[in-house]
């Protein structure tokens, strides 16, 4: 079986669009979203309309929750004051921004999945399986991952939220972060996706993609959307 994982869209479109293709060409037998479809990025209402369409099952992201239910907190974790103002602008932008339908479809995503394929049961969340914006970041210990899985039937845990693409296994535990498909923050502008192959042993490969930034480029000021989430978008120089 193959499996496609995707999360963290954050409304950019075209990396979105991009992902979907790279996604058809390689073939797989199943797609799940991790969820975080919204914020940042100034086609909400279109990200979601897109997976809505794949009728996939995709999780609930804390954006998704913050703005499905028009909280005042989108449960993300700022570095500074800046970045919560400008945090807090994207919310309340994206909160008036998405249709009654599609937050109504924002409401009623999953809270996790879970899968069997073969030896392996897949646990799949957007944050962690104890809390939805819970970040499980690379230098997690080994000791927390099989700590947080004590209680779970799994031994895959497949999550987002970082923004960062990673997988580990530990003791017969796999982990695998998906990286983020709108908003990558390791340092590669390009879209992320992760591909798990499930054989006798299972197989985690990240693909990445290119996307045409004209589109934001040309949505960010017509958005009134701060111009600081498009500049977070671009490639730095010698970038891919």
């Amino acid at each position: 079986m193959r499996i496609a994982v995707f999360s963290d869209i954050h409304a950019n479109l075209p990396a979105l669009q991009s992902v979907l293709e790279d996604i058809r060409r390689t073939g797989v037998d199943v797609m799940v979203c991790l969820g975080d479809l919204v914020g940042y990025a100034p086609f909400p209402n279109e990200v979601i309309e897109t997976v809505r369409d794949l009728a996939i099952p995709t999780i609930m992201g804390n954006y998704d929750q913050g703005v499905g239910f028009d909280l005042e907190d989108c449960g993300c974790a700022y570095r500074t004051e800046k970045e919560k103002a400008l945090g807090q602008e994207s919310l309340y932008w994206t909160r008036n921004t998405v249709t009654p339908k599609n937050k109504d479809f924002l409401r009623n995503l999953l809270p996790r999945y879970e899968l069997e394929a073969g030896s392996f049961r897949f646990l799949f969340v957007h944050g962690s399986p104890r809390r939805i914006n819970e970040y499980l970041f690379p230098d997690r210990p080994d000791s927390s991952f099989l700590h947080m899985m004590a209680g779970e039937s799994a031994n895959v845990l497949v999550c987002g939220h970082t923004h960062i693409p990673f997988s580990r296994e530990v003791n017969g535990l796999f982990i695998a972060n998906d990286g983020s498909v709108g908003r990558p923050k390791d340092g590669d502008w390009r879209a992320a996706w992760a591909l798990l192959e499930v054989g006798e042993k299972l197989r985690v490969s990240f693909r990445r993609c290119e996307y045409d930034l004209t589109p934001l480029k040309e949505a960010y000021p017509r958005s009134g959307l701060p111009g600081e989430f498009l500049e977070d978008l671009l490639p730095s120089p010698g970038a891919h």
